[in-house]
């Protein structure tokens, strides 16, 4: 597969350089497997492979783009003259270029061929552990949704006529589970999950029991009165947050007026306790890898220290606009799309503190499960309004679950009012956080 994709991308690069174009091609391989099962039998196993490539060009300020899955030295060509043709028809734009120069890639070992040689029985079986553990965690477990394994192997190579020339191979795989807790006529979903680059580091009955216990625990919840009280945040909620923050400190979202945080380098826009950071090369991060989508080596950029905004996400482009360099944030979702700023690795550094104890320390408040809608939240304000649940905190202790609820308020505000950090940093796909403690939050109630 290495030789193929780089002899791909040295013949679009020479082409391009008889054509006088500047130019870059994307090559992109990918292999997945998904199983599901369900009462121990087999219900979905597919496997898809894909190779392709997308090859963009800079012609006087114009970005023409085209993609193919023949790499065969015809289809190349016309590959490079379609995206040429296509840039007569896109505006000329200065800060337009592919980066140049040759990068020092960071040595990170995200390949694991293991991967692919554990055969397809072991991994259903991975499955049905996972089911089997969740359904023996408790009697009120009735009906397991999906007990699933996932994999990807894939291949990506970046070469352009400025010198770049990248390529470095991936693997990850999953396990999860959706399921119903039942009792009383009540029903309560849980939710299990892990995520790895080698397949024996994923513990299937570990994520059976988290379901498990993350549906049980919400059996017979029921609303309560409106308040305002500080909230802790389990890592998979604090999470969805992050989700929203995303397009904070995209530098694209800045350049357009569409952050909260816009305008505020060097001003206070979290608590002393918050630091935030997205790091490609990080040996926990699922999203870790050598270079972007541009071919632009990664990096651990600090975005929040310690309460104070240092910086926002560059790809080539934004960096051009603002006068400094890619943070090697340049990325695409596959051959079929042009670069744009996105995160690697985004999380919340850990602190010291245990979750048990940030809940001791919490006379009256909320230990928050879930949250719903938190897609609505303004980008531009900050402000959200989300469904909630949880279970509440009295007396340092948690008590009984809570649903029907919604919690209000400011994404600053929130990242102001955090007032403890866990020890407990976990990744959900590519973000990551430790439980937060949050004071002050508005809950609506009955």
């Amino acid at each position: 597969m290495r030789d193929e994709l780089v002899k791909t991308g040295e013949q679009v690069v020479e082409m391009a350089r008889q054509k006088g174009v500047e130019a870059e091609a994307f090559l992109f391989y990918n292999r997945e497997l998904g199983i599901e099962v369900a009462q121990g039998t087999v219900e979905t196993l597919a496997e898809a492979e894909e190779l392709g490539i997308g090859v963009r060009v800079i012609k006087e300020g114009r970005v023409g783009f085209a993609y193919s899955t023949d790499l065969g030295p015809e289809a190349l060509n016309q590959l490079l003259d379609r995206a040429v043709e296509s840039s007569k028809f896109t505006a000329s734009d200065e800060n337009n270029s592919l980066p140049a120069g040759r990068y020092q890639y960071p040595e990170l070992n995200v390949y694991d061929p293991e991967v692919r040689r554990v055969n397809v029985e072991e991994k259903i079986q991975m499955a049905r552990d996972l089911e089997s553990a969740a359904l023996a965690y408790d009697r009120r477990i009735k009906v397991i949704e999906k007990a699933a394994y996932e994999d990807s192997e894939f291949a990506l190579a970046v070469f352009n006529t400025n010198g770049i020339k990248a390529f470095e191979r991936g693997a990850f795989c999953t396990l999860y589970a959706y399921l119903v807790a039942e009792e009383e006529g009540d029903a309560q979903t849980g939710f299990g999950y892990a995520a790895a680059r080698r397949v024996k580091e994923l513990d299937p009955a570990r994520v059976g029991r988290e379901a498990a216990h993350n549906a049980v625990r919400m059996l017979g919840a029921k609303t309560i009165t409106s308040r305002s009280v500080p909230c802790i945040f389990e890592p998979y909620v604090v999470t969805s947050f992050l989700g929203v923050l995303v397009n904070s400190v995209n530098a694209d979202s800045v350049q357009k007026g569409k952050s909260f945080l816009a305008g505020k380098i060097g001003q206070t826009v979290a608590a002393g306790n918050f630091t935030l950071v997205d790091d490609g090369t990080s040996p926990q991060g699922i999203a870790s890898f050598p270079f972007d989508g541009e071919g632009v080596a990664t990096q651990r950029t600090v975005l929040i220290d310690r309460g104070i905004l240092k910086g926002f996400l560059y790809d080539t482009y934004t960096a051009n606009k603002a006068n400094t360099k890619s943070t090697g944030n340049g990325v695409r979702g596959s051959f079929r799309s042009l670069p744009g700023v996105g995160i690697t690795n985004l999380f919340v550094l850990p602190g010291v503190s245990r979750p048990e104890q940030l809940i001791k320390e919490v006379s009256q408040g909320l230990f928050v499960t879930e949250v719903m809608g938190i897609h609505t939240a303004n980008p531009i304000s900050g402000d959200f309004s989300v469904g909630a649940a949880g279970i509440l905190i009295e007396n340092g202790e948690l008590t009984r679950p809570v649903r029907s609820i919604t919690i209000a308020g400011n994404l600053q505000e929130f990242l102001q009012g955090v007032e403890g950090v866990g020890e407990d940093l976990r990744f959900f796909g590519g973000i990551g956080a430790p439980t937060l403690r949050v004071k002050g939050l508005s809950i609506a109630g009955e």
